[in-house]
């Protein structure tokens, strides 16, 4: 581990339908401490863009006008039905993703990933009750049904909405170590589940 001399900077892909939790549960997390992380809300426009839930978010910075990201950070939601097909959105994910230094999604997030085909043959996982959709975007994935996260070199992908903060905290290890890992979980009052391929909603939707 090679800890950062500086805070490190997530972009964060915003898109008409995000999932809330999805977004601002991992950044909870990453932003309880002003020396490790700041962030950028991304879209393709810098209009206030609503989520699946209804409330909006203000946009930092448009895909057009944001630089190199230390960190990728892509949500899911209902709105990825669409926006796999958006194809300014996949080659801002695809530039963004080449030069940063992590990436990582969350639930059908990582089927907006997928379809730039960064991950072609690397291992992920997805949101379970969505997986037949998400895998099918596609094939060249090495799709893992059962796990609550999955790491494959600068790729973290994770499972349904609540996954991505277990995900954070992984990645959070990954970055600075488990001491600061386990001081954010204590100030969040989090209990993290460490364990990455705990996982019963894959047999809860037949998946295994």
């Amino acid at each position: 581990m090679n800890t950062p001399l500086g805070p490190l900077h997530i972009g964060v892909i915003l898109f008409p339908g995000f999932e809330l939790l999805d977004t601002f549960g991992p950044l909870e997390f990453f932003l309880m401490d002003s020396n490790l992380f700041r962030y950028s809300l991304l879209a393709e426009t810098l209009d206030p863009v609503a989520s699946g839930q209804g409330p909006r978010s203000v946009i930092d910075q448009s895909f057009e006008d944001c630089g190199e990201v230390d960190i990728l950070f892509i949500p899911g939601g209902k709105g990825t039905r669409l926006e796999v097909e958006n194809e300014d959105l996949l080659r801002a994910i695809s530039r963004l993703s080449q030069t940063s230094q992590y990436t990582s999604t969350v639930c059908t997030g990582a089927a907006l990933l997928a379809k730039t085909g960064l991950i072609d043959g690397k291992q992920a996982t997805t949101n379970k009750a969505a997986w037949k959709w998400a895998t099918s975007q596609r094939d060249q994935v090495n799709w893992v049904p059962k796990a609550r996260w999955v790491e494959d070199g600068k790729y973290f992908t994770s499972s349904g909405i609540s996954a991505g903060m277990d995900m954070a905290l992984a990645l959070i290890e990954k970055i600075y170590g488990p001491d600061i890992r386990r001081s954010i979980e204590e100030k969040a009052e989090y209990e993290w589940n460490s364990n990455s391929s705990h996982d019963p909603f894959a047999r809860l939707n037949n998946l295994i």
